[in-house]
């Protein structure tokens, strides 16, 4: 099955060897993205809040790019620099999908310098 990378100038640039995203299929897969300005490659915000923003805002835009939505996505894996923050992260979060939320796993990892790092992939056959 052919991979079709997704690049958009409105999401955050890859900091290493990866695509934003590919299509495959029927599937959008979004690699993790970071709270990282699209146009100065900066982490946005101090607050999880914030930085949960930024990130759902860079999630979307390659989505978008790709011809999907937050609409359209199945999966997401969230990690948190603390797992205290989980209710704080919830309330941004919750904003960004309609119902049926997708499904998800979130995890305590250890980040370089950031609070929050989401990964999505999207169905967006019929």
């Amino acid at each position: 099955m052919a991979k079709k990378q997704v690049h958009t100038r409105s999401g955050a640039a890859p900091v290493g060897p990866y695509s934003q995203g590919l299509v495959v299929g029927d599937f959008v897969f979004v690699s993790g993205q970071g709270p990282l300005d699209p146009q100065t490659g900066k982490i946005v915000g101090e607050s999880i809040e914030e930085q949960t923003e930024r990130v759902l805002k860079n999630i979307a835009a390659i989505l978008d790019a790709a011809g999907a939505s937050m609409a359209d996505v199945v999966k997401v894996a969230v990690h948190l620099s603390d797992l205290g923050l989980f209710q704080r992260f919830n309330q941004v979060y919750a904003t960004h999908f309609p119902d049926p939320k997708p499904a998800r796993t979130t995890v305590g990892s250890q980040l370089p310098g950031i609070l929050v790092e989401i990964d999505a992939i999207a169905y967006v056959g019929d």
